[in-house]
């Protein structure tokens, strides 16, 4: 039984009431950790260290912080392994989709950053001979980041890494679902050498350490990843206090599909774009539109596939999809099976739980549902799943296609499948999502902005936009003689 603690002033230690909770294995079912139940003092004893660390972490060169992310980032290379294994133990998650996606792009996260503040710096700008504006960046102090348990270190990193090569200091909550490789990362920035203080992790629940993180008048700005109420709540506490806010909430997002397009291609991206990591992404299609012309025979194919994915154990190789988070949100995703029915959709395969024998009879399994027949006013095309489920819906014009992928309150991400690039970037112009793929899924450059509109989220992450969100931009007018 692993006791996780919380990493506070360069330290490991026990939250300051001693309570802890269970932590499940989702795909045994059982408890193998536990948690640190934190409160408003844990997070009291955070802001205090991070906010003494912060004079001299914001004095050393870009070059020195750099120097501290890139040990960091060697760190979580040489335990690939080590984190790979506790990321599928504590989420679920196939080890080979851990081992080649989550923590390589951890460890990129820190030496990406690490690379990128080596080039930030001041902006200057010449008046026609009158003077000259300098814009001068400077980091925030104590800023605070939370994020959600679908990629654990993966969003982890992609929050703290830019924040604190800015110069900031960081109090960060990882899920309480998932908190164990944020433990892990604990453990990698006392062996780094991380000077006390400059980076501090507290575990517990969101109403508790979350909140007290959200509400510190010390802690000038939150970046959260997480679900789109949770994010209304953040921005209810944090707006009046006029802390900075950057907001990556969720998605419903739109798969577009013409007659034209590369089917096979298309085909094993969209199995990938419906179902990686159980559909537990908030970049995953879940409403995919299909031309009128090939709807049939995507259908049938779609369908044929889905039934061959391989659910089992997450640890073996062979295995697509592991476990789903959590016993709830197996339930939630099942009440959104039955939801569909009975709002007149057909679902043409999967939905049902899976059981397994021995170790993994109390696992959270389910097969992948693919639902077809349902309007786009209903709930399931207008809620956020989270889950292996897509629906299917067959569409004759560009101007229906247009119509239904942006008829949600949401608009995160989008892929559209077709040769005619004209048609693509026509496409791509109207479509209301803060990410558009052409001919592709999840490729990622991570010098882009990224983030959504309307209720899925507020501001961008990433590049320049990570730096600029983690500073204060101040402008220098000198006047010539």
């Amino acid at each position: 039984m692993v006791k996780i603690q919380n990493y506070i002033n360069g330290k490991l230690i026990a939250p300051t009431d001693g309570q802890y909770m269970d932590n499940l294995n989702p795909a045994t079912g059982e408890i193998y950790s536990q948690v640190p139940k934190s409160h408003a003092s844990d997070v009291e004893d955070a802001v205090a260290a991070a906010q003494a660390a912060f004079p001299a972490w914001s004095a050393l060169t870009n070059e020195e912080r750099s120097n501290y992310l890139m040990r960091i980032s060697k760190l979580i290379g040489e335990n690939l392994e080590e984190l790979a294994l506790a990321e599928s133990i504590d989420n679920g998650k196939p080890i080979t989709l851990a081992r080649t996606v989550d923590i390589p792009r951890s460890q990129s996260n820190f030496e990406f950053f690490a690379k990128f503040i080596k080039d930030w710096g001041k902006d200057e700008f010449e008046d026609m001979g009158k003077g000259m504006n300098t814009v001068h960046y400077s980091p925030l102090g104590v800023v605070g980041t939370i994020s959600p348990w679908n990629l654990p270190l993966y969003l982890f990193t992609w929050k703290i890494a830019p924040a604190l090569a800015a110069g900031n200091c960081v109090v960060a909550k990882p899920s309480e679902i998932t908190p164990m490789t944020a433990f892990l990362l604990s453990r990698a920035c006392i062996r780094a050498g991380l000077p006390e203080g400059v980076l501090n992790i507290v575990h517990g629940l969101g109403p508790k350490a979350g909140q007290a993180i959200i509400e510190h008048p010390r802690v000038k700005a939150i970046s959260f990843t997480g679900g789109t109420s949770t994010g209304r709540q953040i921005a209810a506490t944090a707006a009046p206090m006029f802390k900075k806010l950057s907001l990556e909430l969720g998605g419903k997002n739109p798969v577009i599909i013409f007659d034209d397009c590369d089917f096979d291609d298309m085909m094993s991206t969209t199995l990938r774009s419906s179902f990686s990591n159980n559909g537990q992404i908030c970049l995953c299609g879940s409403r995919i539109y299909v031309h009128r012309p090939i709807y049939e025979k995507f259908r049938d194919e779609l369908v044929k596939r889905t039934q061959f994915i391989k659910v089992g154990d997450p640890l073996a190789e062979v295995t697509d999809l592991g476990a789903v988070v959590s016993e709830n949100h197996l339930k939630k995703i099942q009440s959104y099976i039955n939801l569909a029915e009975v709002e007149g959709g057909t679902v043409l395969c999967g939905g049902e739980q899976v059981s397994l024998k021995g170790d993994l009879s109390g696992g959270f399994f389910m097969r992948p549902a693919v639902i077809e027949g349902l309007s786009i006013s209903c709930r399931t095309n207008q809620e956020e799943i989270f889950g292996p489920v897509v629906t299917i819906t067959p569409f004759d014009s560009e101007e229906e296609a247009l119509f239904l992928a942006n008829e949600t309150p949401y608009g995160l991400a989008a892929t559209i499948w077709t040769k005619n690039i004209n048609r693509a970037h026509r496409m791509a112009e109207h479509i209301q999502a803060g990410i558009v793929w052409i001919n592709c899924w999840l490729l990622r450059d991570l010098r882009t902005p990224f983030g959504g509109i309307k209720q899925s989220g507020v501001g961008r992450e990433g590049g320049w936009e990570a730096f600029r969100f983690f500073t204060e931009p101040k402008n220098v007018c000198v006047k010539y003689a």
